[in-house]
């Protein structure tokens, strides 16, 4: 077998012919699988637990996942495995597997064969009378994370539903995106796919779909869609399939949305499917890999997450620096032009709640304000009790260049993961009003990210709320003191 241990061929061998069905009984696959081939680059990396690494030896960091909609934390806080962001490192010893043997069996007698729970496997039912197993063996020479909805020990990364979409301001609450329980009807499996790092640098990592459960089986039942490769080998597709775009460029010197492929159980790439969780399956990609890159962004149909490297994370501000940041803000002492009232960005841990003196924004002109609840266009929203409206309804006028647009109050991004740099913040998402660098807004809102079965929106990383107006950002207009 000529091909890469982590990435097996694809066939045309399809269900139903000859070839399929009548398969040899098993299959070694153990000279194949230690076959050392150089590996492109790629990273991935793990839950650190407490009392893993010696004192004296600084831990191997492979990378972060930093789920986009969360502005530096879940609403209802990071607990344990279930956060907005996991660091990953290099575990004390390895638990990473690799294909071992294939066995063809009878689809009854699946359960039976599959009755011991300290080996991996997966598991292909192609009929009711035909099953295909896939055992796997130690691997010593990388590790294994698994992510999902599952808060079953095996699984590293609890994710769940990421609130946002076309409907918030991203004001208050609904700026700092879903929060930390499970949905009752979660698209996101609860196995959804697992990373293999390598445990030698440069530590390549590589996304495939799907996780092993608490019998370290991956099942694959009659209506998922899978097939036999050319070679005798198995692959398949998960329901909602689990998708990747790596950047087409540098992630934080030329940021450019790549495109959107879908991975499979054993790490080939393919071609998005009609639908998310169509039957059959789209064209392979075979000049592209599933090995992750600093900027790869992953869907799980219903969160998002993104891959940042140790290197790339070097070129984003830190909690620190986004506290520095928010004083020189303040320190400038920017004023209403209309009230003359200084504004003052509230503290990165003040969510939620808007502040007397937050600056507030029309977000189709960019000129700050104060609050105030005049400016209402009455002929294209009902006023409130009082004559006035909600904050986060209707549009207002800005008394300085009379556009009409959106009004909201202006929220420092605090996850500092999803900055391109640690540029100045003068610019801010539209309509939601988070505030960051002129980079990193720039590169967001050119990256479609998958919503629902087959739609596509630029949203803002840290709330998840569609960008809206001709670019999705806007430049923030200060007045300074006058005196």
């Amino acid at each position: 077998m000529s091909s890469e241990p982590q990435l097996w061929p694809v066939g045309m061998v399809l269900e139903g012919s000859s070839e399929a069905l009548c398969p040899p009984p098993s299959l070694e696959l153990r000279p194949s699988c230690n076959k050392s081939q150089p590996s492109p680059p790629l990273g991935s990396s793990s839950q650190p637990h407490d009392g893993v690494f010696p004192e004296d030896k600084e831990p191997v960091k492979y990378g972060e996942l930093i789920v986009l909609g969360h502005n530096g934390s879940l609403a209802n806080g990071d607990k344990g495995r279930r956060r907005s962001r996991l660091a990953l490192y290099k575990r004390p010893k390895a638990n990473g597997v690799k294909p071992d043997v294939i066995h063809n069996v009878s689809t009854p007698l699946v359960s039976k064969a599959l009755s011991n729970k300290s080996q991996h496997s997966i598991s292909y039912t192609l009929s009711r009378s035909h099953s295909v197993i896939v055992e796997y063996t130690h691997d010593t020479n990388t590790d294994m994370f698994q992510i999902g909805r599952s808060t079953e020990s095996m699984i590293d990364f609890v994710v769940t539903d990421t609130a946002g979409g076309s409907s918030g301001q991203g004001a208050g609450s609904a700026g700092e995106g879903g929060g930390g329980g499970q949905s009752a009807q979660s698209t996101i499996s609860r196995y959804a796919c697992r990373i293999m790092c390598e445990r030698s640098a440069p530590y390549t990592a590589r996304i495939y779909a799907a996780g092993f459960d608490s019998s370290k089986n991956i099942f694959l039942g009659e209506r998922a869609a899978k097939w036999r490769t050319s070679d005798g080998l198995m692959d398949g597709l998960t329901t909602n399939g689990v998708l990747v775009m790596h950047p087409a460029g540098e992630f934080v010197s030329e940021p450019a949305p790549g495109v959107w492929r879908e991975i499979s159980v054993c790490g080939n790439v393919f071609a998005l499917r009609e639908t998310r969780s169509a039957q059959q399956r789209g064209k392979l990609v075979e000049n592209e890999s599933n090995t992750l890159q600093d900027g790869s962004l992953i869907d799980l149909c219903g969160a998002t997450l993104l891959w940042r490297t140790p290197a790339g994370l070097r070129h984003t501000p830190t909690l620190k620096q986004l506290e520095s940041l928010r004083q020189e803000l303040n320190a400038a002492r920017p004023q209403c032009p209309v009230g003359f009232n200084t504004l003052a960005f509230p503290s990165l841990a003040q969510r939620e709640i808007v502040d007397k003196k937050q600056p507030w924004v029309y977000v189709n002109c960019g000129h700050v304000h104060g609050y105030h609840n005049w400016g209402y266009r009455k002929e294209k929203c009902a006023a409130g009790p009082g004559g006035t409206a909600p904050a986060s309804t209707g549009e207002r006028e800005c008394p300085m260049c009379r556009r009409v647009g959106p009004y909201v109050p202006l929220w420092l991004g605090c996850e500092g993961g999803l900055y391109l740099d640690a540029g100045p913040p003068t610019q801010a998402f539209c309509p939601c009003g988070h505030v960051c660098s002129e980079k990193t807004v720039v590169g967001w809102s050119q990256i479609p990210l998958p919503h629902g079965t087959h739609a596509f929106h630029a949203a803002c990383p840290f709330c998840g709320t569609w960008l809206t107006g001709e670019q999705g950002h806007i430049k923030l207009i200060f007045q300074g003191p006058v005196d």
